[in-house]
């Protein structure tokens, strides 16, 4: 959970520079104007950000935990793999929203329903029988974890 919560901080700087990038070229001057199209163009972005590291074995955050994702043969996930998972890791967040948006839910009882499902979607990897999340045994990989040798690159 700590690599989840370094990597918000992180994901959070890449936000900012490509929301501002945003607003600036379509100078967009209230918070409300193309709200759907940031929405999508940040979507994409933390798709790209995410499906490029993945590939590459790793993001910033996971290797500072000595964090891995491949796939089940201990492999380097293909582009094409990172991304089905970066679909996938998606469900953390999707339900909670569309039932706050479905049954129109203030958004500080919208925070208490994603805490909850964010909780309970932990929990469940404690059911799966090698304890991973189910996105990533949905999109055939897991996370393993690893030591670097002093001298050797990762």
């Amino acid at each position: 959970m700590a690599c989840w919560l370094y990597e918000g901080m992180l994901i959070f700087g890449v936000m900012f520079i490509a929301d501002y990038l945003f607003s600036t070229l379509t100078q967009t001057r209230h918070a409300m104007d193309n709200r759907h199209a940031q929405q999508f163009f940040l979507f994409v972005v933390f798709g790209i950000y995410f499906v490029w590291f993945w590939s590459h074995g790793q993001t910033l955050a996971m290797k500072t935990w000595h964090i891995r994702v491949t796939d089940l043969k201990g492999c380097a996930l293909s582009q094409q793999r990172a991304l089905w998972r970066y679909i996938l890791s998606w469900l953390w967040f999707l339900p909670p929203l569309a039932v706050s948006w479905i049954f129109n839910i203030e958004v500080r009882h919208s925070l208490f329903i994603a805490a909850g499902w964010i909780l309970f979607w932990a929990l469940l990897s404690r059911l799966h029988p090698r304890r991973q999340f189910l996105h990533d045994a949905l999109a055939g990989t897991r996370l393993v974890s690893f030591h670097q040798v002093p001298g050797k690159p990762a």
